[in-house]
């Protein structure tokens, strides 16, 4: 699975993860992919740093990449408590009374919320790059499309390479003329925060409209064959992130969350604004039921929906409220049927990989010979 962008990164395969867990990332990375860390979850620069020494000790002097939450525009000045003032009474009276119906037990007191979604925020962001460039990561990927201009700048004057993800052909365009070096157009199919599109069609679109900019395809792909597919379409790689949920190495923190993940079929996700107040692919449950519902008051927008519930998520998960338990995940998930390592699943992919194209093969060589 070798394309000129996965030569130029120096990986055996062109297979890119992304993954919350520094385990996975480093697997991924030694498996002969491409590892990308998720970093929205570090509001403090130390426990980025913690984690990067730990995956740069464990990739084996592989390379491997960071992904960011950062707004193209500065926003300069605001602070979570000027958010956190913004959120209604009305929505945060919604919270409380639907972990009342389900009889969720409060936090213990003084114990943290958990994640919160800051990693959005200007200066947090800003925060987990200064520490990122200290390392020698390949890949700085943003979530939110293409970085501000002079991260970008700052990303290339030590040579990494920066890719933004797209939902529209449209949106990739815009990457390109901001100076990115890589498009992840990715589908509707995907986990996480997704646009309208399929990947089927999305990856041609994408890769006509951005050429010669590398592409990868993301949403739904979990197979070798579907790997085979999206570099037919064009793509130089694909980016996977739901895949790795159910690998021996991620750390859920919940068993029950395993099950249902691995219990779950391919129509059994969701894409709602309950988590983040922007449409992201999730599992459905009985929380995003609640969010969904007209009779509800709607979600907020982002980012104030995903501090609305920062705590309400840590209490589900603490205490593996299994009607409200969820999390981000694709499609892919009907594929998700039992627990493997990183490695067996990159194995998987390459076998794959190889069926696909000797079958493409056989039948290319019997319509030459007609």
């Amino acid at each position: 699975m070798q394309t000129e962008l996965s030569q130029q990164l120096g990986i055996e395969h062109a297979v890119f993860g992304f993954t919350p867990f520094p385990a996975v990332a480093a697997a991924i990375s030694r498996a002969g992919g491409l590892g990308v860390l998720g970093a929205v979850r570090y509001t403090a620069p130390d426990e980025l740093a913690r984690d990067l020494d730990w995956i740069e000790a464990h990739v084996d002097g592989r390379p491997y990449g960071l992904d960011v939450v950062m707004p193209a525009r500065k926003v300069e000045g605001v602070t979570e408590a000027d958010v956190e003032a913004m959120i209604p009474e009305a929505h945060r009276r919604f919270v409380r009374d639907t972990l009342a119906k389900h009889g969720v037990p409060e936090l213990a007191e003084g114990e943290a919320a958990g994640w919160r979604i800051t990693g959005w925020m200007e200066q947090v962001a800003r925060g987990q790059l200064d520490v990122a460039f200290d390392y020698p990561i390949r890949l700085l990927a943003n979530a939110l499309g293409s970085p501000p201009a002079d991260v970008i700048a700052r990303a290339h004057a030590r040579d990494v390479l920066v890719a933004a993800l797209a939902g529209s052909a449209r949106h990739a365009v815009k990457h390109r003329e901001a100076g990115i070096d890589i498009v992840v157009a990715q589908g509707y199919e995907a986990g996480g925060h997704t646009g309208e599109i399929a990947t089927m069609v999305l990856t041609p679109e994408v890769v006509d409209a951005v050429a010669p900019l590398p592409v990868l395809a993301a949403g739904g792909i979990g197979s070798g064959q579907q790997v085979a597919a999206a570099l037919t379409l064009g793509a130089q790689g694909v980016w996977l992130g739901s895949i790795w949920l159910t690998t021996t190495e991620a750390d859920l923190h919940s068993p029950a969350l395993t099950r249902k993940l691995l219990a779950a079929g391919s129509g059994d996700t969701v894409r709602s604004r309950a988590l983040t107040g922007k449409p992201a692919r999730q599992l459905r449950t009985e929380w995003t039921d609640a969010w969904d519902d007209p009779a509800g008051p709607g979600p907020l927008p982002m980012p104030l929906q995903g501090l609305l519930v920062a705590e309400a998520v840590s209490r589900i998960q603490k205490y593996e409220v299994e009607p409200l338990l969820g999390t981000p995940v694709g499609q892919i998930v009907g594929r998700m049927t039992g627990e493997r390592s990183v490695q067996q699943v990159v194995d998987d992919l390459t076998r794959g990989f190889e069926r696909a194209v000797d079958r493409v093969n056989r039948i290319a060589g019997r319509s030459g010979q007609s």
